[in-house]
């Protein structure tokens, strides 16, 4: 069984799309996410700097509008179905939600476009941030986090867990780790997936209510809890809470290992998750698709690990 996996808001940095732009009908397919966004995604991805694509607002629809344009480039055609597991990480749900049809591309851009914007400008009301703990006993970093006033919005599995709150709280917390742990500031503009984000909630439940929902056509897995969602409505709920909410990427990988995925292939820009899969999810293989030079790579690990992915005419 294969999972494609989504990356989230951190992945991207400067000039990572610049090989993309080679890939046959790769840069139109970016110039028409960008009119629907709003924004030119192509150069965010190519010429802008690190400070501008680490604005919410700039990342959220570059992430997605990628992931969909490596996963367009990766299948060629072929019909993803069956057998195949679907997840992402953050605002790559939503990159899974579209893979999955539950919103089409140009819904799934509107719908970025509005969560970047509306998370923002929630971050914008107090100075906040997120660092990741690496290491340390898990219920001693946890009762640390909460000393601190902190949240735990990222339970990401193989000793890692994000932490997120005020800068102040965020200094207090390097000053002083848990044992054995280490704190890395991540290139993220707010506390995302804490109470710091309520009011993007409202705004984005709101934006929401004019989406054209689907059912998954592939078994599609939910941040909330790492199990599978078959309504699109509920989907579409969840994405909605997820901005406020935790991640729990460590039950969603626990969710792939316990329905027998023996593949993983991670959608442009990739290496977090395929990172966080080699010590969480041991003897699966894996394929961080960084660069058109991991397609060929991730097609045959996609035609090992599937049964019934049918070309298209």
């Amino acid at each position: 069984m294969l999972a494609i996996v989504c990356p989230g808001q951190g992945s991207q940095t400067p000039g990572f799309l610049t090989p993309w732009l080679e890939v046959p009908g790769f840069a139109d397919h970016l110039h028409r996410l960008s009119q629907v966004a709003d924004t030119d995604l192509v150069a965010h991805g190519t010429t802008s700097d690190a400070e501008t694509i680490k604005d919410t607002a700039v990342a959220q629809p570059l992430i997605v509008a990628t992931g969909l344009g490596t996963l367009s480039a990766l299948l060629d055609d072929a019909d993803l179905a069956g057998d195949a597991v679907l997840a992402g990480h953050s605002v790559g749900e939503i990159t899974a939600a579209a893979a999955a049809s539950v919103l089409s591309e140009d819904d799934a851009m509107r719908f970025v476009t509005e969560r970047g914007n509306d998370m923002a400008r929630a971050a914008a009301v107090t100075p906040t941030g997120m660092a990741a703990v690496l290491g340390g006993d898990e219920a001693e970093v946890l009762v640390t986090l909460e000393s601190l006033g902190l949240t735990p919005a990222n339970r990401n599995g193989a000793g890692q867990i994000v932490a997120a709150g005020t800068l102040e709280q965020l200094a207090a917390l390097q000053e002083a780790p848990p044992a054995k742990a280490r704190v890395i500031p991540l290139q993220v503009a707010g506390a995302f997936h804490t109470a710091h984000m309520a009011p993007a909630v409202d705004a984005l439940r709101e934006h929401a209510a004019s989406l054209e929902v689907h059912d998954p056509r592939v078994r599609l897995l939910s941040n909330k809890d790492g199990g599978p969602v078959s309504d699109g409505t509920e989907v579409v709920d969840r994405l909605v809470a997820q901005v406020a909410g935790p991640v729990r990427w460590d039950a969603t990988m626990q969710t792939m290992l316990d329905l027998g995925v023996t593949g993983l292939i991670e959608l442009c820009p990739a290496g977090t998750l395929v990172g966080l899969a080699k010590r969480g999810m041991r003897g699966v293989a894996s394929v961080a698709v960084k660069t058109p030079d991991d397609l060929d790579k991730a097609r045959d690990l996609l035609r090992e690990h599937t049964s019934n992915a049918s070309q298209g005419s």
